[in-house]
């Protein structure tokens, strides 16, 4: 397939999941967030779910989680522009408490409903490298319930061939109190990306 007929087919799907109601997050949410970056991306990278500022934006990755992300990816050498970034679950799911939305971890059934538009961007995509964020991302990917400890820092293979990797969600470092706790745990996340970066260029090559 040509890149003009991967744009159109992306477009298309784009659209499609603007209108999806596969499951009863839609219900809820302001708007289905979708994936982007470009669409020869060697690296893609999976959250689990838009966050409040996601929602109203329209845009992955764009809350303090996001931003936390972008410093991490800066530091290991991955030009964000240069990746494509999508989530596990395409709407918010939140618990209203007063005027605040809180984020509510997505189950099974909402997971395996969304993973329909998960494999076809990465079908239109094919990046030599699958990043998975957090548990929920490994198991809308792999399949099944992993652990982070127990599949991090090492290339797993996916049912269609493809490479992923397992690594935190970066908003796993917003939730840690204690500063040097949170420095180590941040260092161990750029060495997962900085990991990650140097696969994907020997992949891609």
């Amino acid at each position: 397939m040509g890149s003009a007929n991967i744009k159109a087919a992306w477009e298309v799907l784009r659209e499609e999941a603007a209108h999806c109601t596969r499951c009863d997050l839609y219900k809820y949410a302001t708007q289905t967030v979708f994936g982007e970056g470009p669409l020869k991306a060697d690296i893609l990278f999976v959250g689990e779910q838009p966050g409040d500022q996601e929602d109203l934006t329209g845009r992955p990755f764009v809350g303090p989680a996001g931003q936390l992300f972008d410093a991490a990816l800066d530091e290991a050498g991955i030009d964000r522009s240069r990746t494509y970034v999508t989530n596990a679950v395409k709407h918010f799911k939140f618990l209203q408490r007063g005027k605040r939305r809180l984020h509510s971890k997505p189950d099974g059934g909402e997971i395996a409903a969304c993973r329909w538009w998960i494999d076809h961007e990465r079908e239109l995509i094919r990046p030599p490298v699958t990043v998975a964020l957090g548990a929920t991302a490994a198991r809308s990917l792999i399949g099944k319930v992993v652990t982070i400890s127990g599949t991090r820092g090492k290339p797993l293979m996916l049912a269609d061939g493809g490479e992923c990797w397992v690594t935190i969600h970066p908003s796993f470092l917003l939730r840690i109190r204690e500063e040097a706790d949170r420095r180590t745990e941040r260092k161990r996340f750029i060495d997962d990306l900085k990991r990650i970066r140097d696969r994907a260029e020997k992949l891609a090559a």
